[in-house]
């Protein structure tokens, strides 16, 4: 962990608009159980924020028809939640997305959940934050604002993403 100075107000802060321009994430995790190398929790914080977000909470989505393992099930409000332990990582669900809002990098096989470094010592920054390449990871004090994208997630986590909105009418 690197150690400089944190504020309890601060919270982990995730520019999607910067994270999906990368090639290939390279981020470091201090997340304890790491599957293989390369594997951190930033994909399940992705996932959650494009479920949350981005996803057009389909009334019949193609993304669950197409998961021959029942490991998507789009939950009562519209959103999709991932059972990471049936999923195989087929990415059927990310080429049936007729939005293309699921993307095939969200659904490894092995799975990090990150646990926002809730178990860091007191005085360090998230590891991720340091080693993002297009500075797309942030951790400081940061409040929703909707006219900028910005949305929090939950306490720890602010993700600045298009959102979508079904217009009634």
């Amino acid at each position: 962990m690197h150690t400089d100075a944190i504020n309890t107000s601060k919270r982990l802060f995730i520019d999607l608009y910067l994270c999906d321009a990368c090639e290939k994430c390279e981020v470091d995790c201090s997340y304890f159980y790491k599957p293989h190398p390369g594997s951190h929790g930033l994909f399940s914080l992705r996932e959650l924020a494009t479920f949350l977000l981005v996803c057009r909470r389909c009334q019949n989505p193609c993304c669950v028809a197409a998961c021959a393992f029942e490991a998507l099930e789009r939950q009562d409000d519209g959103t999709l939640k991932r059972y990471t332990m049936r999923c195989v990582s087929c990415k059927s669900c990310a080429h049936a997305c007729p939005f293309g809002t699921i993307y095939p990098d969200l659904v490894p096989y092995y799975a990090s959940r990150c646990n926002l470094c809730e178990t860091a010592q007191e005085g360090t920054i998230p590891p991720c934050v340091s080693k993002c390449a297009k500075k797309a990871i942030s951790y400081k004090e940061i409040e929703p604002n909707e006219n900028e994208g910005i949305f929090l997630i939950n306490p720890g986590l602010a993700v600045r993403a298009p959102r979508w909105q079904k217009e009634e009418g």
